[in-house]
């Protein structure tokens, strides 16, 4: 059985660390405060050097190597935040640098990677098999393997986002984080039980890539068969047997979340908290909104990363729109004379839904003869407002059908 990480390293982690990593803000969340009807912060690790909390564990493990492996130089797998945060501690303790990503990788993280100094290999459709080819690599060159979870060194300076958070929120009950591997979980248990024993730390992972919950079901870590999600950062697919040590003994829950509620997650933190977050980093405010775990104020919910590809977050924005009810896509059957898409139109303005963009076909199979399809999007105040339109549409004579996400 592993032995689990101790306060004393994450304190030494913490004094590795000083003058490398900020101390990140704690924000009051409004609208999570509203929900849960208790005061609810936000660890914004999203505004952390490499927009994310991973630079903490890998300056910590690469701090402490030799002058000898050093020479040797590093090498790790990453689908993007750990990649950043190897290569800037790299070039701050002064190794190099090789990165192993997934040939889908977002490329505004592979960027930053190389504009941080590493040799960035695409390499592997997953995290898992970026990793298998950097033990390779490690194997054959002599680089040592900075791992981005499985390792002590990195669980005491994932930690150190703990007792930051202890010390500027002390009446804290529950600490919420989403989860990959569990390395920022781990730490963040093993400092938030041994001040303060009485804090809840509960884990968060993408429904689509949750290798926690059955793991924990077997007593040992289980490897997933497949895994899909947008927030690819937590995107892994078996727990480490260090981290899975760690959260079997410390943590108090683990629970999942859908694809809607990260989006609908990440519209709110844009919207109303300002935050940029990728789809890892908003896991645990989507739990919070689904309301997949019960939670006690004062609450601190981590927001792990930032680092999300533009195109991505228009992306997920309409998809978050649409998850909350304010972006509508219907088509509309009716009769093909003159002036019917005008009038169409008019009744939706009539309703204050304003028409994003409109597809008027004639050519389809299975319309009937004088009869036309009118695709739409349409923004909408929300559902109740959705569902009004709707209905008087119907109302009207039209056959509305509502199209499935994509």
């Amino acid at each position: 059985m592993t032995e689990l990480v101790s306060l004393d390293e994450v304190r030494a982690a913490r004094d590795l660390l000083d003058g490398v990593v900020r101390t990140t803000p704690l924000e009051p969340s409004r609208p999570l405060s509203a929900a849960l009807g208790g005061p609810v912060w936000l660890k914004c690790e999203n505004l952390q050097r490499a927009g994310s909390y991973k630079v903490r564990g890998a300056y910590v493990r690469i701090s402490r190597l030799s002058a000898q492996e050093r020479a040797r130089g590093v090498v790790a797998a990453s689908a993007g935040n750990h990649a950043q945060g190897v290569a800037l501690a790299a070039g701050l303790v002064g190794t190099h640098a090789t990165v192993f990503m997934p040939v889908n990788a977002p490329l505004p993280k592979v960027a930053a990677t190389k504009g941080y100094g590493a040799q960035v290999e695409l390499i592997g459709a997953t995290v898992d098999e970026s990793l298998v080819a950097a033990q390779t690599f490690a194997e054959r060159t002599g680089a040592v393997l900075i791992h981005p979870f499985d390792h002590r060194d990195v669980i005491a300076g994932q930690g150190t986002v703990a007792l930051e958070i202890l010390e500027q929120c002390p009446q804290v009950t529950t600490i919420v984080t989403g989860v990959g591997g569990g390395g920022l979980i781990s730490g963040l248990a093993v400092a938030a039980k041994a001040l303060r024993p009485d804090v809840r730390v509960i884990g968060v992972q993408a429904a689509g890539a949750a290798a926690f919950p059955p793991s924990l079901v077997a007593g040992e870590p289980v490897r997933l068969p497949a895994f899909t999600t947008i927030a690819d950062g937590i995107a892994v697919g078996r727990p480490g047997d260090v981290t899975f040590s760690h959260v079997s003994k410390l943590v108090d829950d683990m629970v999942t979340v859908s694809e809607e509620d990260i989006s609908r997650a990440l519209l709110m933190l844009l919207e109303r908290g300002k935050q940029v977050v990728e789809p890892a980093g908003a896991v645990g405010v989507a739990a919070l909104l689904a309301g997949a775990v019960e939670v006690t104020a004062p609450a601190v919910v981590v927001l792990s990363g930032g680092n999300i590809d533009p195109l991505l977050m228009l992306r997920v924005i309409e998809h978050g729109l649409a998850a909350a009810g304010r972006y509508l896509r219907v088509t509309v059957r009716c009769s093909d004379r003159p002036g019917q898409l005008a009038s169409l139109l008019r009744e939706i303005a009539e309703h204050r839904a304003n028409v994003v963009d409109v597809v008027h076909q004639r050519a389809n199979p299975h319309l009937r003869l004088g009869e036309v399809e009118v695709a739409l999007s349409v923004e909408t105040r929300g559902v109740e407002h959705s569902d009004m339109l709707i209905s008087a549409l119907r109302a009207s004579g039209y056959q509305v059908t509502i199209a499935p996400e994509a």
